[in-house]
């Protein structure tokens, strides 16, 4: 069982209410910064009102290292953004099995150091296993390697020669140019979400940082 943390001002969706999890509500992002400590997963209401919530993600990704689930309209997901900061989102009206596996996902990986998360990308280093929204990614071992060190040090510039070093090893001689081409292998399997992992030109590469609402690119 997980302590959620709630943030509308309307009562939490019957599905999230069905589950085994404690739950406690506050109505705005300052109240949850005030309590956000004490849980494992805040889930923030965007059901009615997409722009609040959207402030509410900003606001607490940028403050709290606590995982954020986004309740979302069907008709709201086309408009969802990394940059608003949220972990992880779900469909109003999912399944309270689905809605449960996201808040146990997210709870585990909040105190779990081998399990990385950025928006949809989830990296299991003990499970030697990525996926993107659910959905395995198909990786070789170097691809798994430098997807992992790159979450492991979001925000942070990383040259090629750091790439090399950490991921192929210091007695690797092929030259750097082969970061540039697994990196473009590694952004052709993440599909729509390859921006988590931004150039820097002339330096080497970047991934999004959550201290920035997951801002990627």
């Amino acid at each position: 069982m997980s302590a959620v943390l709630f943030v509308s001002g309307a009562e939490p969706p019957a599905e999230l209410s069905l589950l085994s999890h404690s739950v406690s509500r506050v109505p705005s992002a300052a109240q949850a910064l005030l309590e956000a400590d004490s849980a494992d997963v805040i889930v923030v209401d965007g059901r009615s009102e997409l722009a609040g919530a959207r402030s509410a993600c900003t606001t607490l990704g940028q403050a709290v290292d606590t995982p954020i689930l986004l309740i979302v309209a069907v008709t709201g997901l086309a408009v969802l953004s990394p940059e608003w900061g949220f972990s992880d989102f779900v469909a109003e009206g999912s399944e309270p099995a689905e809605l449960d596996a996201r808040i146990r996902i997210l709870a585990r990986t909040n105190s779990d150091p081998d399990v990385l998360t950025a928006g949809p990308i989830r990296v299991d280093g003990a499970a030697y296993s990525a996926s993107v929204d659910g959905e395995p990614l198909d990786l070789t071992y170097t691809e798994f390697e430098l997807l992992r060190y790159l979450m492991q040090h979001p925000g942070r510039v990383l040259s090629r020669e750091t790439l090399v070093s950490q991921v192929w090893g210091y007695d690797y001689y092929g030259g750097t140019r082969t970061v540039d081409v697994h990196v473009r292998r590694l952004r052709a399997k993440l599909g729509q979400f390859d921006h988590y992992i931004g150039t820097v030109r002339n330096v080497g590469y970047r991934f999004a940082s959550a201290r920035e609402g997951n801002r990627a690119g």
